[in-house]
């Protein structure tokens, strides 16, 4: 089994050199004590979250959330060669989370929240920015699960006329779309870049308005199907990601 992952902010400045000691307290030292209940000698992985993994191994477990850890290996997983960044449309309820959760285990880089004209779903005022901090939290829980150290970036929310620099700048940019009538293309069959940045968006469940098309279509983004199904918001991007990711490279 691998090791768990713990997240420590600053990491590289908190561990002083290989060899030596550190000290997990705080929610993460609990969980690691109370609830993972870790011995002497079992391996943990301390992150930041941003790509410094250290390799560690218990020394001593003491109360109920101080964890006492050697150093054994300290680096700095690199920057992926291909970045994928997925704009969610904004789903009902907690089918949102669900999207963050399953597209970074998939291994997405970054996901936009999108107020796209048919969500049924706001973001305004103090609701909006709680169902941000879910989002981030989502992925955080969802990348140490999973075992990451580069957890993806959730940003703040984005309009249509606020998407289209992200789609321009991009190595390549897609809209899912299931219409094939739309001129949509097979994005398994899509030649894509070998270095630089995918920006991928995934429309609500009452579709991508022809205005939004538009849009997208001026900033260079063109429409793409999965499959013949046509998938739910909150599962069409963890499908595409893992297409991507086997496209790429990424996996394997």
């Amino acid at each position: 089994m691998t090791a768990p992952v713990f997240v420590v902010e600053a990491l590289a400045e908190a561990v002083v050199a290989v060899g030596g000691e550190f000290v997990l307290e705080g929610p993460e030292g609990r969980h690691a004590v109370s609830v993972k209940r870790l011995e002497p000698g079992e391996d943990v992985t301390l992150t930041d979250g941003r790509g410094t993994r250290a390799s560690c191994v218990v020394l001593a477990a003491e109360g109920r959330e101080r964890l006492t850890v050697r150093v054994d290996a300290l680096a700095v997983e690199p920057e992926p060669e291909v970045r994928i960044t997925v704009v969610q449309a904004l789903p009902k309820g907690d089918r949102g989370e669900v999207a963050v959760e399953t597209m970074t285990e998939t291994g997405v880089d970054a996901i936009v929240p999108w107020q796209a004209a048919r969500c049924i779903t706001q973001w305004r005022g103090d609701r909006g920015l709680k169902a941000l901090g879910k989002w981030r939290a989502t992925a955080r829980e969802a990348g140490k699960q999973s075992r990451r150290v580069r957890f993806p970036l959730v940003e703040e929310a984005r309009t249509t006329r606020q998407l289209a620099p992200l789609l321009a700048a991009a190595d390549f940019a897609g809209v899912l779309h299931e219409d094939p009538g739309a001129g949509s293309q097979a994005l398994a069959s899509v030649p894509l870049p070998a270095a630089g940045s995918i920006v991928l968006v995934v429309g609500p469940e009452g579709g991508v308005s022809p205005e939004e098309l538009a849009v997208f279509a001026e900033a260079g983004a063109k429409p793409y199907r999965l499959g013949a199904s046509v998938l739910r918001t909150s599962t069409a991007g963890t499908a595409a990601t893992a297409l991507l990711m086997g496209r790429t490279g990424r996996w394997g």
